[in-house]
């Protein structure tokens, strides 16, 4: 083992993973579930106000329950098991773009991430290479150029013909593909969070660990007319998103945000954001926002949850208290044991 290799840290899932926040589509509606009793006590008026009225109703939706919490518990496992899988079988049909070449990015994305990285950069200076959109400290500017966006599209798709295992991304999103298992993560999305996209969260998002991103997930959502057509109101297990819009024909679809999770839906008035193919849109993971359904077409969006561990190790962003830690494989869910800042680092890009 090499120096470098023995001085990575070792990331970790919080134990809340496996109860909370598990998303019943029937019902637009996210639960804990930690016992039956526990469940029965706190939902089950609830669900009957959205239209669980049956017993037969109340067991699909414990079935549903039972098989997500089972999933999670050997997601490691499977997870690990499919990337292997795939790796044995999968032939890819562009293998250069799973390694990032500044050929890829937009021209002008390539000059913001040279201002940001400049001595004199400010947040000041940086906004006036931005746009930022009706909702606040939500911006958007070019990533990709076209000609690559396609080809990615194309690898995708190919990858999505093969017989190689696939897994969903998450539980809101059910059709897609992890891209750290399809082997994206070295080459291609770990030096693009640190070489391009945290010289900019750190002058964007300081206060919420924009300078100290050691940990990602990435993965591809598709909205289709006859699968997923949209996406309910949430906030993701990040401290930054990128959105980027990758293609292909469609209508309608586009995102809207509220404000952060800890203002209530009754007290936010949410705004409606276009996204373009080859755009990203940059915000806060705790931003609440959704994506309205797709009226025709399919359309496919590259998502990168950014993780800052000096940040999710204080608090964990999903049940709102201190992690309890479970082993993790790769960057997991993007804690570490290290709970404390040395008193001569900050949490600042160097």
């Amino acid at each position: 083992m090499t120096q470098e290799e023995d001085t990575k840290p070792q990331f970790y899932t919080c134990d809340c993973f496996t109860t909370d926040n598990i998303f019943l589509k029937d019902y637009k509606l996210h639960v804990r579930f930690v016992s039956e009793q526990q469940f029965t006590l706190g939902y089950q008026a609830l669900l009957r106000r959205l239209g669980c009225v049956t017993e037969q109703h109340f067991e699909a939706v414990l079935h549903t329950i039972s098989e997500e919490v089972d999933r999670r518990r050997r997601i490691s496992v499977t997870s690990a098991e499919r990337a292997a899988a795939i790796k044995d079988v999968y032939q890819p049909l562009y293998p250069h773009v799973y390694h990032l070449q500044e050929s890829f990015l937009s021209p002008k994305f390539k000059q913001i991430v040279e201002y940001c990285r400049s001595s004199g950069a400010s947040e000041e200076g940086l906004l006036d290479w931005l746009e930022e959109e009706a909702a606040p400290r939500v911006y958007h500017f070019p990533v990709f150029e076209k000609n690559f966006c396609e080809e990615l599209m194309e690898e995708l798709e190919h990858f999505e013909q093969s017989s190689a295992p696939k897994g969903r991304p998450n539980t809101m999103n059910h059709y897609g593909i992890l891209l750290n298992e399809l082997g994206f993560d070295e080459g291609f999305f770990t030096p693009l969070r640190e070489q391009y996209l945290r010289p900019l969260t750190s002058l964007l998002y300081p206060d919420c660990g924009g300078g100290c991103l050691d940990s990602h997930k990435a993965f591809v959502v598709k909205y289709d007319m006859h699968e997923d057509v949209d996406l309910s109101y949430h906030y993701d297990n990040a401290e930054v998103t990128l959105n980027v819009s990758l293609g292909k024909d469609f209508t309608g679809g586009n995102l809207y945000f509220g404000d952060m999770r800890q203002v209530p839906l009754s007290e936010t008035e949410c705004s409606e954001v276009e996204h373009k193919v080859s755009e990203g849109l940059l915000h806060r993971g705790q931003h609440m926002h959704g994506a309205l359904p797709i009226s025709s077409g399919q359309r496919w969006n590259l998502i990168i949850w950014m993780r800052a561990s000096q940040e999710r190790n204080k608090l964990c962003p999903m049940c709102n208290a201190r992690p309890t830690l479970m082993e993790g494989e790769g960057f997991a869910d993007g804690f570490t044991k290290q709970t404390e800042v040395p008193l001569n680092v900050s949490c600042v890009l160097t």
